[in-house]
């Protein structure tokens, strides 16, 4: 706590926050250094990174296309397993996408600032992790061609979707939730393409991004309708954050199975949801500050606040993994207790469960201390860590299947090769759409920085003044 000695006697306010914009900058600098990245010459490393994703990328392409062409079959569901790497990849994509939201809509609402920095690309992440996600249950189909028969649209066969099944629940609550998070981060860019469109070295550019900011000139009006459309859409996002995840735990808790069958998932989702979803924030976080040189607008109070975050919903996760296995416990039900629970510890997965629980449970613990928190490299290997661990989560949740209530029809589930491919082909998907959304859009929100820099500048004047201050002895 600052106390300073003046007429009125101490001033015994505590200090106030860190900036959330370091260094010296002009409007005109921040709005210079986060358009130069679009209009920079092409870095070799960006080239690089965009040739490995995109043939990453081929692989999806080459499992899809044979799976189109040959069927499921190709892929380890079977009898009693009839989800497998599809179910657990859709459910963890989906989670990977809530921190986007969760940043830009509900920190918004609560008048955070130190989302700014951070929610441009953490809305991009949301859109690409849902794009690689609704592959998913596309693909589960069989017949993607048939996609439409899910929607309820008039025909003359009758023919309409079963809404008592929260598989189709999944079609209104994703595709909701994909179409507003579209919205709202394209409103959020319109005053940053008009500042592209100002820069833009050619005419072509200054077409394309001036059709893009919608003839944004900055007047009174522009401002007031554009706030009243980002506010009204963060009011919309919000509700979904909870309601997605909550959803999509449908697909398991209305299921009359062992260690399904349970009102603790819907809860447990979204804090696994944000969790993942953090995690993988930070996970591109730290590389975009480091190698375009961001560390003044990404600065470390953004990776604490996230870290934090992390530790928070991890907390709530490791809650979930202890209610989960008391109630196993307490119900004194042979199937929830033997079945379920030992078999999940014990059983021929248990080497997933435990490895899990260290990924998810006590190897976030580090974040206690501030020296982990304020470290990149820790905090980028711990959110690699946990990433790793919410789909392990997953994947130990599916292999519930594969012992029900009859132990004849008990059995065993291992993936394929084109399983593994088409997961890891979406990684190609969702790190090519990055790597594109890095090179022509403003990665970060300029308009909403801006807001920002007065209070920065008010905080490094103090700063300079009470150094000045502490050099004289503190005398005024």
């Amino acid at each position: 706590m600052a106390t300073e000695v003046s007429p009125k006697g101490p001033d015994l306010r505590p200090d106030p926050q860190p900036p959330m914009v370091g260094g010296n900058h002009s409007f005109d600098s921040m709005t210079e250094k986060i358009t130069g990245v679009i209009f920079a010459a092409t870095p070799k490393g960006w080239i690089v990174g965009f040739a490995i994703a995109f043939m990453i990328l081929q692989v999806l392409l080459v499992s899809v296309t044979y799976l189109v062409y040959e069927g499921i079959g190709i892929w380890g569901v079977n009898i009693p397993v009839g989800w497998g790497f599809d179910i657990v990849n859709f459910v963890w994509w989906i989670g990977i996408g809530h921190a986007g939201t969760l940043i830009s809509a509900i920190l918004l609402l609560f008048n955070q600032t130190w989302r700014t920095s951070i929610n441009r690309f953490a809305e991009a992440m949301t859109l690409f992790a849902v794009a690689c996600a609704g592959l998913y249950p596309l693909a589960h189909m069989g017949r993607p061609w048939f996609a439409y028969w899910l929607l309820p649209y008039p025909n003359t066969m009758q023919l309409w979707p079963q809404f008592r099944s929260p598989l189709e629940w999944d079609v209104f609550a994703v595709s909701t939730y994909f179409s507003v998070s579209l919205m709202y981060w394209y409103i959020g860019l319109v005053p940053d393409f008009a500042s592209v469109r100002d820069r833009a070295p050619n005419q072509l550019l200054r077409m394309i991004y001036g059709v893009l900011s919608l003839g944004w000139r900055g007047g009174s009006m522009h401002w007031h309708r554009y706030e009243t459309a980002y506010l009204m859409l963060a009011g919309l996002s919000t509700p979904l954050v909870l309601s997605v995840h909550t959803i999509i735990s449908f697909d398991f808790a209305v299921a009359n199975l062992p260690g399904w069958h349970a009102t603790i998932f819907p809860p447990y989702f979204v804090a696994g949801a944000v969790y993942s979803g953090f995690a993988m924030v930070i996970n591109l976080a730290v590389p975009i500050r480091h190698f375009y040189g961001m560390k003044d607008f990404i600065t470390d109070k953004h990776l604490d606040n996230m870290a934090k975050v992390m530790l928070a919903t991890g907390l709530m996760v490791f809650y979930g993994y202890g209610v989960e296995a008391f109630m196993a416990y307490y119900s004194a039900n042979e199937f929830e207790r033997d079945l379920m629970m030992k078999n999940r510890v014990f059983g021929p997965y248990g080497y997933f469960y435990f490895a899990l629980i260290f990924c998810n449970g006590l190897m976030p613990q580090v974040l206690w201390f501030q020296r982990v928190r304020s470290n990149e490299a820790a905090l980028f290997l711990i959110s690699l860590v946990v990433n790793v661990g919410m789909w392990l989560e997953r994947f130990v949740i599916l292999m519930s299947l594969q012992r029900d209530f009859l132990p004849s029809s008990w059995g065993q589930y291992s993936p394929t090769f084109w399983d593994i491919s088409t997961y890891i082909g979406t990684f190609g998907l969702f790190l090519s759409l990055l790597f594109l959304f890095c090179r022509v859009l403003p990665m970060i929100s300029i308009a909403e920085m801006k807001h920002l820099l007065p209070e920065s500048h008010v905080h490094s004047h103090k700063d300079s003044h009470d150094h000045s201050d502490s050099a004289h002895g503190g005398s005024h």
